[in-house]
C-alpha cells in the first residue's frame, strides 16, 4: 500500500511540475513561442552610447536614461510600439527598457515577447513583438535568456499568489485634466522622460525617493531596470502598476521570503507617486 502512495504521489509531482515531457513550441499569431519566455535576454557589454546608437540603428528612438544601481537603464521607443499600446491600460507597453550592466558586464535587454504579453493582454500581437525582439537581437547579436522565465500562456493573468493583484489593480496616483498631470511628472525631480503615446494617453517615468529605490539592491540589481517607475496618464487620472504587481513579474523567481524582507516598499513607492501628482 505505501508503495502505491508513493507511486501516485511521485506521479502527481511530475504532473504538477509539468517535466515528464519537452513541449514544442506552439504558434502564436502564425509565429512560434516558446512554453516558457525568458523575462531578459542578455548580450555582451557595451559602453552606452554604443547601446543608443546600436537602439536607433534599428529603428528605436531613445527617450531617455537612468542611472541604476548596476549600470544605466535606457529607455526606448517606435512607432510601432506605440501603435500597439495606443489603448486604454496598455501604454505602459510603449516603451521598452534596456540595462547597460557594467557589474556584471553585459546587456539586459527587458524581452518585449515577455512584457507585452503581461501588459497588453487580450491586445498583445506576438507577431509584432517578435519582429520587435527580432530588431533587437540584429542591433545586440546573439541573445540568451536570463534564468529569469515564465510560462508564455499564463502572463497575462499573472500574479504573485492568490491575494496579490494582477495587472489591472493599478494604483490611482492622481487625477485631473491630462496636461495637468503631464506638466507635474514634467517638473518632478528626477523625471527621466514623459512619452506621447496618444492623443490622451501618455507614459511618465519619474523617480521614487533615494531610500525607496534601496529594494533593488536588496533583491537583485541585474533587474533594477524595473526604474524609473511608469505612470500612466489618461482619461484624467495618473495610474502605476501595483508595486506588489510590477516587482513580482520583473522578478519572477523572488521567493516569498525575500519579498517580505521589501514588504514595506510598496506603500512607500504608492507615496512617493502621490506626491508628485498631488
Amino acid at each position: 500500500m505505501k508503495k502505491i502512495i508513493t507511486t501516485a504521489a511521485l506521479a502527481f509531482a511530475i504532473a504538477f511540475t509539468g517535466c515528464s515531457t519537452v513541449t514544442a513550441p506552439k504558434i502564436e499569431g502564425g509565429v512560434a513561442v516558446e512554453k516558457e519566455v525568458a523575462a531578459y535576454k542578455y548580450a555582451a557589454h557595451t559602453t552606452l552610447d554604443d547601446a543608443k546608437a546600436k537602439l536607433a540603428s534599428a529603428g528605436f528612438e531613445v527617450v531617455g536614461t537612468y542611472k541604476a544601481d548596476a549600470g544605466t537603464t535606457v529607455l526606448f521607443t517606435n512607432a510601432t510600439m506605440k501603435a500597439d499600446a495606443n489603448k486604454p491600460l496598455r501604454a505602459l507597453a510603449a516603451v521598452g527598457r534596456l540595462l547597460v550592466d557594467d557589474e556584471r558586464k553585459q546587456i539586459s535587454i527587458a524581452n518585449p515577447i515577455y512584457f507585452n504579453a503581461a501588459f497588453l493582454q487580450k491586445e498583445y500581437n506576438h507577431a509584432s513583438s517578435s519582429a520587435e525582439y527580432a530588431a533587437l537581437e540584429k542591433a545586440f547579436g546573439p541573445l540568451k535568456d536570463s534564468a529569469d522565465k515564465w510560462e508564455f500562456d499564463k502572463l497575462g493573468s499573472y500574479n504573485f499568489m492568490i491575494g496579490m493583484p494582477y495587472y489591472k489593480d493599478m494604483m490611482v496616483v492622481g487625477e485631473g485634466s491630462t496636461s495637468d498631470l503631464v506638466a507635474k511628472a514634467q517638473k518632478a525631480k528626477g523625471t527621466t522622460a514623459v512619452v506621447k503615446v496618444g492623443e490622451d494617453r501618455y507614459v511618465a517615468f519619474v523617480q521614487l525617493d533615494r531610500r525607496t529605490n534601496g529594494f533593488v539592491k536588496k533583491i537583485g540589481t541585474q533587474n533594477g531596470q524595473l526604474l524609473p517607475w511608469a505612470v500612466l496618464i489618461e482619461g484624467g487620472q495618473a495610474k502605476a502598476l501595483s508595486a506588489k504587481y510590477f516587482i513580482a513579474i520583473s522578478y519572477p523567481l523572488l521567493t516569498m521570503t525575500e519579498f517580505m524582507t521589501i514588504a514595506t516598499v510598496p506603500g512607500a513607492i504608492e507615496n512617493d507617486l502621490k506626491k508628485i501628482f498631488k
